[in-house]
């Protein structure tokens, strides 16, 4: 059985972001689900560190939440994106793939490069 890996420091805001420009309103529940899922199942998701990156995410502007009923009848907090967080999944998204072009010219051969 393969080990699942933990979220990347600074990935999960992206994730979390990123997860609800494609779905839209969730609550925190369904969006570990979704990232998980989206991972293949790879990622293991620590329920402690989504709830904090909401409250931040929410501190930000990034997103707003909502008390809501969830699909078995309970209480459950929503959340979506607003305007600012919009544009933050492009910013975020634009700099993660540079980030990640960086990090491939570490990661391949400067003669293959070349």
């Amino acid at each position: 059985m393969s080990q699942k890996a933990d979220v990347w420091q600074g990935t999960l805001s992206l994730m979390v972001l990123k997860t609800l420009e494609l779905l839209g309103r969730l609550h925190g529940y369904g969006i570990a689900r979704r990232i998980e899922q989206t991972s293949g199942d790879l990622l293991e998701l620590n329920y402690g560190t989504l709830y904090p990156a909401l409250v931040k995410l929410e501190q930000e502007g990034f997103i707003v939440a909502e008390w809501g009923v969830s699909e078995n009848g309970r209480r459950a907090k929503y959340y979506e994106l607003t305007r600012s967080g919009k544009k933050q999944v492009e910013r975020a998204e634009r700099d993660w793939k540079q980030t990640t072009a960086i990090l491939e010219r570490f990661l391949v051969p400067a003669k293959v490069r070349s």
